[in-house]
């Protein structure tokens, strides 16, 4: 087989009409309520510019973690509601929310007083954290309903401050502290208060908490939030594929280790396949033999140890593979849970540990920002 015209370099393919179904899911899990999708970390992996320029017609606002991602967004041209969810750490990073209009997070006391002795250009929304039981950020219930009552008459917040938490354990819908940490924001609840307090767990499973404002994180990118499930099961579609080609397939004899350390001795003569990826992409090191991959979109065995270029595969069921066959490490058919599970980690890391060594292509584009 001629290899002339294939690209061998590794790809994530990021699907945009998945990322528009599953922000379409959470409104029908969670409706009439308000959406900050939450593109932090680069939108777990998946390309911060790309995708909120996909979602941002389609969400209320985005959420990110720091300044600096807020900061991209408005480069890359979103011009809506931006929530900055760890808030500004200092008197410049406060001068540049306002410039750029964004919303913030307040978690500390110091965050407060740097908003009281400002001189802003114009004032901004300000979300106090109630720390109901996460203990990351925030303030206790009583320290945070006595700060929303200083910042009521701060000339740099526009408005009322609303009111934000972090649900610790809603992936465990058998676990009684998610009603716990619910019950400390009753306090706080109005006819003229705003809440926000669904991550993506708490829209799917816990309705109590959906509030004005939902969330959703890892549910846009098609991955379950709960416990022991992967996604398909809530409706979800998988936003990214992870892909490679093989790029070399070789019989090795019985008794012969494959790979760093020798940790896998072919069992027979078999046929081995290399893939051009590793720890260098962002595949898990860790991921031990047997860990599933798609060769021809047929499940086939990981054997020895990840390195930092390339996979090996047992390919005794594939024996017409060939260089230059395409590779699938995760996507809608091998979704990415299963492989953190059998790698002794979470989606969530998979998906945002991906190096810029890989090409990253978007695809179902439906609309972009001037």
């Amino acid at each position: 087989m001629s290899t002339r015209s294939i690209d061998f370099r590794p790809r994530a393919l990021i699907d945009h009409a998945a990322l528009r179904h599953n922000l379409t899911r959470v409104r029908s899990a969670a409706p009439g309520r308000r959406i900050w999708a939450v593109v932090k970390a680069n939108a777990y992996g998946h390309g911060l510019a790309e995708v909120a320029v996909g979602l941002a017609p389609a969400a209320d606002g985005l959420a990110v973690a720091r300044i600096d991602e807020a900061l991209a967004l408005r480069r890359a041209g979103v011009s809506g509601p931006v929530l900055v969810l760890e808030g500004p750490h200092d008197p410049a990073e406060l001068e540049q929310a306002s410039r750029q209009g964004l919303e913030i997070v307040v978690h500390q006391p110091f965050q407060a007083e740097l908003l009281e002795a400002a001189k802003l250009p114009r004032p901004l929304p300000v979300w106090l954290k109630v720390d109901t039981g996460m203990h990351r950020l925030g303030l206790a219930p009583e320290a945070a309903a006595d700060l929303g009552t200083r910042l009521r008459d701060c000339r740099n917040c526009l408005g009322a401050p609303r009111w934000l938490t972090h649900l610790a354990n809603g992936d465990d819908l058998k676990d009684p502290y998610t009603q716990r940490q619910l019950a400390q924001m009753q306090p706080f609840a109005g006819p003229d208060a705003v809440l926000s307090m669904a991550n993506s767990a708490g829209i799917l499973g816990w309705p109590a908490s959906h509030g004005d404002w939902v969330r959703p994180g890892i549910m846009l990118y098609g991955v379950s939030p709960f416990v022991g499930e992967l996604g398909p099961e809530r409706g979800l579609r998988p936003a990214m594929s992870l892909e490679a080609r093989l790029i070399s397939v070789k019989r090795v004899p019985r008794g012969a280790p494959v790979g760093y350390g020798g940790s896998y001795v072919c069992p027979e003569e078999m046929p081995v396949g290399a893939v051009a990826i590793g720890y260098g992409d962002g595949y898990p090191r860790h991921a031990p033999s047997g860990t599933s991959v798609l060769v021809n979109g047929r499940r086939v065995p990981l054997i020895g140890r990840v390195s930092m270029d390339l996979i090996t595969l047992d390919l005794r069921s594939q024996p017409q593979a060939r260089p230059g066959d395409p590779v699938r490490l995760w996507g809608p058919d091998l979704p990415v849970a299963e492989v953190a599970a059998v790698a002794g980690t979470i989606g969530y890391e998979l998906l945002c540990r991906l190096t810029r060594r890989l090409r990253f292509e978007h695809i179902n584009w439906e609309t972009t920002l001037a």
